[in-house]
């Protein structure tokens, strides 16, 4: 039996599509495979270039930018969903209306702090305001610096716009960018990777076993093998600890596989879309055994099977 999944990190995911005005039209942005793809811009740099020479930068463009600044942002991790019923009300007129702000604030001398945090926000249940990445702000002192935290900030926002389906892919991509860091770079973002998968393994957890989210305590599993779980103490004393690979939050959580058929999902044995095989467990301190699982998303549009991302949850597995 093998516990290292045979594919990249999104194997277990579909392709995830959405709309947004840009220029005179809607455009489509879709995420496919691990990339965000521009269909309606096949000649992007050439846009930029163009760009560059003083004409107007396509909104499109703009995201898929946005999206590779932020492709290994640590930021992402607490910024981001913590389950499909953590809505992040974020709308392209928040997008538009911050990027006033941001400019009026410019011309004035002064643009505000902005930041990721290394504290994760403790999780919700309903949608969140679009002022939640500033929640998480930390003062900037140099100009550059409050340069760097507005662009952040545009981004995040911009980001988060996309909806539930890109947000969940951003997360799982950050997180693959950082899963197969060398030690000696661990001392620095292992507190945000832990955090990170805490905020949304406690909530599966309590589904799991009803055990209170604030019993949950993660480490970071290094090396080979999925990790350990195991339930110690009794009453208040409680404690569920698990020891998970960074790249748990891709290859599992992202495609929605945490709890499947009863089970805690800790890796995938062989990805794929919509049949796939993982690695699971019946209860903490056993064994885990694979199961053959296969996928249905609500909202999917049939003849592509791309994911709505305003999509009210994740794709649903069953055994």
């Amino acid at each position: 039996m093998t516990d290292r999944p045979n594919g990249p990190w999104f194997d277990c995911l579909p392709s995830c599509a959405t709309h947004l005005q840009c220029g005179q039209g809607w455009h489509t942005i879709r995420w496919e495979a691990g990339e965000l793809r521009l269909p309606n811009h096949p000649d992007a740099e050439a846009e930029l270039v163009l760009a560059a020479l003083g004409g107007g930068k396509p909104r499109c463009v703009e995201v898929a930018e946005a999206w590779e600044r932020r492709a290994a942002d640590l930021a992402v991790l607490a910024v981001g969903p913590r389950s499909p019923a953590d809505r992040i009300a974020v709308s392209w007129f928040d997008v538009d209306a911050a990027a006033r702000a941001t400019q009026r604030r410019g011309q004035r001398g002064y643009l505000p702090p902005a930041g990721g945090s290394r504290r994760l926000p403790p999780p919700m249940s309903g949608p969140r305001p679009a002022t939640a990445f500033a929640a998480a702000a930390r003062p900037e002192q140099a100009t550059p610096d409050r340069e760097r935290a507005a662009r952040r900030r545009s981004d995040m926002l911009s980001l988060l716009a996309l909806g539930y389906g890109f947000q969940v892919r951003l997360i799982g991509q950050v997180a693959a960018a950082h899963a197969d860091r060398p030690e000696a770079a661990m001392e620095q973002i292992r507190p945000p990777l832990v955090a990170a998968i805490t905020a949304r393994l406690a909530p599966v957890a309590e589904e799991w076993l009803g055990i209170d989210p604030g019993q949950v305590v993660v480490t970071l599993h290094r090396g080979p093998g999925w990790g350990s779980a195991e339930l110690t103490g009794r009453a208040g004393q409680r404690r569920l600890r698990v020891s998970l690979p960074a790249g748990w939050l891709g290859q599992v959580w992202a495609a929605g596989l945490s709890l499947t058929g009863r089970h805690l999902v800790v890796a995938v044995a062989q990805g794929g879309w919509p049949d796939a095989r993982v690695l699971a467990l019946r209860a903490p301190g056993t064994e885990p055994v694979p199961l053959d699982v296969h996928a249905t998303v609500p909202g999917a549009v049939s003849e592509s099977q791309d994911v709505r991302p305003d999509a009210a949850h994740a794709p649903h597995w069953d055994v």
